[in-house]
């Protein structure tokens, strides 16, 4: 049985220096949108973010944005904040991040900077911990992610990742291609996503 519903997305809030991060966003949204997928994000609605949840939105999809009361001028305008069809504010980001993370059967980490790498690396100890086993995603377009998953490779070759069994993130170069990975991890998971009981006893 597939667990995946809702989808979180982890990127920028800035377009980059390439037009493909941009468009990549917009697919990536509107893949999820045809899929009968909700989209769960940052709020934002400059840069990738914006795309992603432009992309959903335009295609008839469901979006949730989560935001800081404090980055809603920065990241984000009151009047686009309008078209999404849910939307939380938090106090930080702290009760941010938690509130996607429970919100999510799925994570996409689309290209973006040092909030982008926090947010998915958290995701991927929270997995190696045994606290989920919700698919993880690199959208690696145009080969963004590449020195990030080398120094993955790196650190599980020099013996600090004890638990790579736990942390496999499937790594995908077409953004068109994302869903389809996601739900066929989704129905291959054989334990329930929110994580081991047992060894979430012992965090």
């Amino acid at each position: 049985m597939n667990t995946i519903r809702s989808v979180c997305v982890y990127c920028g809030s800035s377009p980059g220096r390439d037009e493909a991060y941009i468009k990549a966003g917009h697919t990536f949204g509107r893949s999820l949108a045809k899929s009968g997928l909700r989209l769960i994000y940052g709020g934002g609605t400059k840069g990738i973010m914006g795309a992603v949840a432009d992309g959903a939105l335009k295609a008839g999809g469901k979006v949730t944005g989560i935001i800081p009361r404090f980055l809603i001028n920065k990241e984000a305008t009151e009047t686009a904040l309008d078209k999404l069809d849910e939307l939380l504010i938090t106090d930080n980001m702290h009760e941010r991040k938690h509130s996607m993370f429970e919100k999510s059967d799925a994570f996409v980490a689309l290209p973006g900077g040092i909030g982008t790498v926090e947010e998915i690396v958290e995701i991927m100890t929270w997995a190696q911990l045994g606290h989920h086993r919700k698919p993880i995603v690199f959208a690696n377009v145009k080969g963004f992610w590449d020195p990030m998953l080398a120094l993955i490779e790196h650190m599980s070759e020099e013996g600090f990742i004890h638990t790579a069994h736990r942390v496999k993130p499937l790594v995908v170069n077409d953004p068109e291609a994302i869903v389809a990975a996601i739900m066929v991890a989704g129905s291959s998971v054989d334990a329930p996503t929110e994580g081991v009981q047992s060894v979430i006893d012992k965090m």
